[in-house]
């Protein structure tokens, strides 16, 4: 994953650090395109022709294995199994979190960063499933730098987008190691990867290890990895969620519920058949690099559940210790009540499937 023009131009409450979330999970290579609407309009139940709900999801930036259960979802025919015509949009300038709050959209996908940030800001945003149950992401350098711990930034160039949580990360887990942040060099990335700008002016940066680190593999070009939930457990939140809004939920709690059943269904099948998975991903968006896609889904597959009892369950403390952390780190501007910002209420139950 790596970064994007335009990905500024967020909503200001989730900027900066949406830029910076944006800008990890951006495809160097993704088409942008929308996915294929479940096929037709109409589909046949008991004898009549049953009529389909349009319903539109909005990604968070281009796609890539982090999203492979919406598009399983719909070729699958889960969403058509509920009654639904699911299309797979790309975000609009304002970014997908603003189109899910003004109502725009049902559903989005989003962060735990950027819906903390939002509800303290009074913006709604509700969390109905955590897409992957650990978080992937971590700073990254090549492995001639010698980054083997956060000591070893000192001295060092770090390549970002001026988020404030950037600096706060990285100062966390240096001071765990008596390590000082104030002797890293910050150099902003602009539109360049992370292949292009460690050969050109940085030393390490933050990446999702499951699409720029799954890339270093494929290209020959070893890296070290600092996973950032390895040093604190307030920073292993949950990045990305499928995210709504809290008049949504309030106005249509079938539809919430139905999206939900069918979107599980697709991560489960994403789970259990992670080549048939890519496959399905890539159709869906052909500019995509088949060899990245079918790795990196057999990578991140196995940690969409991972130790959860079922996919997409979100617990009370990571909302909780990561809003704590954000507040100790002074990246909130209010207080943030962790019970309102997820709900665990619309994923089926074991009974229901």
């Amino acid at each position: 994953m790596g970064t994007h023009k335009g990905i500024g131009k967020r909503m200001k409450w989730t900027a900066p650090l949406a830029a910076l979330l944006l800008a990890l999970t951006a495809c160097s290579g993704g088409s942008g395109g929308t996915a294929p609407a479940a096929t037709g309009d109409s589909n046949e139940a008991a004898g009549e022709t049953q009529k389909l709900r349009d319903v539109s999801v909005v990604l968070d930036w281009t796609p890539n294995t982090n999203h492979t259960g919406l598009y399983a979802a719909v070729d699958q025919g889960f969403y058509e199994q509920e009654g639904l015509n699911v299309t797979i949009l790309q975000p609009g300038a304002g970014g997908a979190d603003q189109m899910v709050a003004s109502g725009e959209v049902p559903f989005g996908v989003s962060y735990q960063e950027s819906i903390t940030q939002a509800r303290v800001q009074g913006v709604p945003l509700v969390s109905l499933a955590a897409v992957i149950q650990h978080n992937t992401s971590g700073f990254a350098a090549p492995a001639d730098r010698k980054i083997k711990t956060p000591k070893d930034f000192e001295g060092k160039r770090y390549g970002g987008w001026g988020s404030p949580v950037e600096e706060a990360v990285m100062k966390s887990i240096m001071d765990q190691e008596g390590a000082n942040v104030s002797k890293v060099e910050n150099i902003n990335m602009g539109d360049a990867d992370f292949f292009t700008a460690v050969k050109r002016d940085i030393d390490f940066a933050w990446i999702f290890y499951a699409w720029t680190g799954i890339e270093a593999e494929l290209r020959g070009e070893p890296i070290d990895m600092l996973y950032v939930k390895d040093y604190s457990d307030s920073l292993d939140y949950y990045t990305p969620v499928i995210a709504t809004n809290e008049k949504q939920i309030a106005d249509d709690p079938e539809l919430v519920k139905s999206f939900m059943k069918a979107t599980s269904e697709g991560y489960e099948y994403a789970i259990e058949h992670p080549a048939e998975a890519a496959e399905i991903l890539v159709k869906a968006v052909p500019d995509l690099d088949p060899k990245l896609v079918k790795a990196s889904q057999e990578w991140l597959s196995p940690k969409y559940q991972d130790d959860a009892a079922q996919w997409g369950m979100q617990k009370p403390e990571v909302w909780k210790n990561y809003g704590e952390w954000m507040s100790s780190q002074k990246l909130l501007e209010g207080e943030f009540d962790s019970t309102k910002a997820f709900t665990n209420d619309y994923l089926p139950t074991a009974d229901a499937k």
